[in-house]
């Protein structure tokens, strides 16, 4: 790219540091907001079990509990590749992956739980789980042909 005489080029290494700190402050604070959501999480799942030994029936809170407990689950795995992210700066998919079959999951559980998830519901969550499933172990097989490729070259 040609410039302009008295034109001023920004250099790319420049842009890069730049990108790279705005991404790490954006992560730093969506982290935040996850421990912060796993703390309430946790705080709200004890009340809902005080709740849970003052009721007389218990169907209906143990529903409200593991939708709970399965949420935390989620949060717990977004937090997880957060953290890692900043440790190696990339996201690695095998937690991105987790997150999402806990997901599925809990969407199953609650729909079983309540009655009313219906056939195809089941089947298409299932093949998304199938999917995800065999996405999460292709990423663990290409991140340790990765770890071998680096100790082979180091």
């Amino acid at each position: 790219m040609m410039t302009r005489p008295g034109e001023q080029t920004v250099p790319v290494e420049k842009l890069q540091k730049i990108f790279s700190y705005t991404v790490d402050v954006v992560f730093a604070i969506i982290l935040l907001f996850l421990v912060l959501g796993i703390g309430i999480g946790a705080l709200k799942l004890f009340v809902n079990l005080v709740h849970l030994f003052q009721a007389s029936g218990i169907t209906g809170h143990y529903q409200t509990i593991i939708t709970d407990v399965l949420t935390l689950f989620i949060l717990v795995e977004l937090s997880r590749s957060l953290v890692e992210y900043f440790s190696c700066h990339r996201l690695r998919m095998t937690f991105i992956a987790d997150a999402a079959i806990v997901f599925i999951i809990r969407e199953i559980m609650i729909g079983l739980f309540k009655h009313n998830i219906d056939n195809m519901l089941i089947l298409s969550l299932t093949a998304l789980l199938l999917v995800l499933g065999m996405l999460r172990i292709a990423s663990i097989v290409v991140h340790q042909k990765e770890l071998k490729l680096y100790d082979t070259k180091g």
